[in-house]
């Protein structure tokens, strides 16, 4: 990686360190944010600096620098200039100190190690041997780390033939009178169909069973859950459908044992991470790199975005203060019910639960008033891991959540409603449409149709949904064209104020700006106004 020592960023650090010296600051815990703000500004795209970082070891350090997958990519630690460096060094290597690839600095000099040994000793005040240095710390890959993005990408790569082998094992397997595959899959078509989408294509699920044999060794190993396909409802529906596969000639284990190159490195990168927050941003960053090489058209579908914590943690934040100002209620009591209807991995439900420091309001809120839905299969596993851990960390006993039903929330304003999935998934789906919500959160798709209007991928119709927005937002709009009012995240504005069901309550979605101003959603400003 090159740094260029004509980067603003030397600028802005120099400036900084010149004030503390002219306002006499010299301690260690005021003049550190100069050379923490340069490694902040210099890192990554996607790398972050978390300051004051524990390790496993117990080991405090002053700063860790994470890649997007969450993985540690270097450390710093900083000294002031009254410290000798060199002794300071000498302290912190006999006490373990990680010399993988750490800088120590104290606003004169820096010095970089790598592979527990010196490799650069430099003034801070030349600009050019402290860039070449920073370029060098930001440039260094662990062997495991350099294995784990190969393979990373090679599994990638390898996805769509992957997934066609498996296509075709299914194809003969329901071609060749494999009588209790043909069962089981008719019998998971018809549950599909049922609770997902009528119109649903067999090829979509085919999709299902191959995303599911593909990724759900990730889950039981880089969660440590090897109950997973027991404990989750949806999991275990189609685990009876691939068993029936395996019956008579596709054998799992030997399937498995083919993709432990991509696997194992990708494994031996979690072990390093132990916080539950972080192996579940280091999953789903692995999920999205799996779903660009996996199904680009569902992902455009359903306008895939996974939501940066920043954000969410803004609105949940922001939710709790109105609930105060408006209502003069909280997140935690018991009459304020919650759903997020676009779940994703789980992150509204797990932020929400960590706001409720009362154990017993807690298991009040989480079996009787969280609520979300997911409809896509990989996310749904991880909402439901992430989830249930939070709860387990929080109580240290396991209890499912209920709460989360693997269905379209837009489909759920059609009636009457049939049986959906699993009688478990059917009986919570039931108990939410039964439910006084008070707060919708969430950050729903958004895409018009799609981004190549040649692939055949139009997003679906919803008829209640549909009807609402004709004879609201488009009855009252003035605008000739109307078809961008049926963005699915229009619909979920629609959607979400007609599930309050005339009571007070909040909708806090994320979108575009497009309704803030277009003409053609003037009657959606209209009724906005008016609801």
């Amino acid at each position: 990686m090159h740094i260029a020592p004509a980067h603003k960023a030397f600028d802005v650090y120099e400036t900084t360190l010149a004030d503390y010296r002219d306002r006499k600051i010299t301690n260690e815990g005021a003049v550190r944010f100069a050379f923490q703000t340069l490694l902040t500004t210099l890192a990554p795209t996607r790398w972050n600096l978390i300051a004051e970082q524990t390790m496993p070891s117990g080991i405090r350090v002053d700063g860790v620098i994470k890649d997007g997958y969450n993985l540690t990519r270097g450390y710093w630690e900083a000294k002031d200039s009254s410290d000798d460096l060199d002794e300071e060094i000498r302290k912190k290597t006999a006490k373990g100190y990680p010399l993988v690839n750490m800088i120590f600095e104290d606003t004169r000099r820096a010095v970089l190690y790598q592979n527990r040994q010196p490799v650069m000793d430099v003034p801070l005040a030349d600009r050019k041997q402290l860039a070449a240095l920073l370029g060098q710390f930001f440039s260094y890959e662990e062997p495991d780390i350099v294995a784990f993005e190969r393979a990373v990408d090679e599994f990638k790569g390898q996805i769509p033939d992957l997934a066609a082998g498996l296509k075709q094992t299914i194809h003969r397997e329901r071609e060749q009178t494999n009588r209790r595959f043909i069962t089981a899959f008719n019998d998971f078509a018809q549950t599909c169909r049922t609770s997902i989408d009528p119109n649903i294509a067999d090829a979509a699920l085919e999709e299902m069973l191959v995303q599911h044999l593909l990724t759900e060794r990730l889950f039981r190993t880089i969660f440590n859950n090897p109950d997973f396909t027991k404990r989750n409802v949806i999991a275990a529906e189609i685990e009876k459908v691939i068993d029936a596969l395996a019956s008579r000639s596709f054998s799992r284990p030997e399937f498995l044992a083919a993709l432990d190159r991509y696997y194992r490195p990708i494994e031996e990168a979690a072990k390093g991470i132990t916080d539950w927050s972080e192996k579940q941003t280091f999953l789903n960053t692995v999920y999205e790199r799996f779903f660009q090489g996996f199904s680009t058209r569902q992902a455009d579908t359903h306008g895939v975005v996974y939501t940066p914590q920043e954000i969410v943690d803004f609105m949940v934040s922001s939710v709790e203060e109105v609930l105060q100002s408006e209502f003069g209620t909280t997140l935690a009591a018991p009459d304020v019910a919650i759903l997020d209807p676009a779940t994703g991995t789980g992150n509204f439900i797990v932020n929400i639960m960590r706001r409720i420091t009362d154990p017993i309001a807690l298991k009040r809120k989480y079996t009787s008033a969280l609520f979300a839905n997911e409809i896509m299969l990989l996310p749904y596993y991880i909402a439901c891991m992430n989830i249930e851990h939070e709860y387990y960390v929080r109580t240290e006993a396991y209890e499912p959540f209920e709460g989360l039903c693997f269905a379209d929330t837009l489909d759920m304003a059609q009636s009457p409603q049939l049986g959906l999935f699993s009688e478990q998934n059917t009986a919570r789906v039931q108990r939410e449409k039964d439910a006084p919500i008070t707060v919708i959160i969430g950050n729903p798709p958004y895409n018009v149709g799609q981004k190549n209007e040649n692939d055949n991928n139009k997003n679906r119709r919803y008829a209640v949904i549909d009807k609402r927005i004709s004879e609201t937002y488009v009855k009252d709009s003035h605008a000739t064209l109307q078809t961008k009012i049926y963005d699915a995240y229009v619909k979920f504005f629609r959607w979400a104020t007609d599930r309050l069901q005339g009571r007070d309550g909040i909708v806090c979605l994320i979108s575009n700006n497009s309704f803030a101003h277009k003409n053609s959603f003037d009657g959606m400003r209209k009724h906005l106004l008016q609801d």
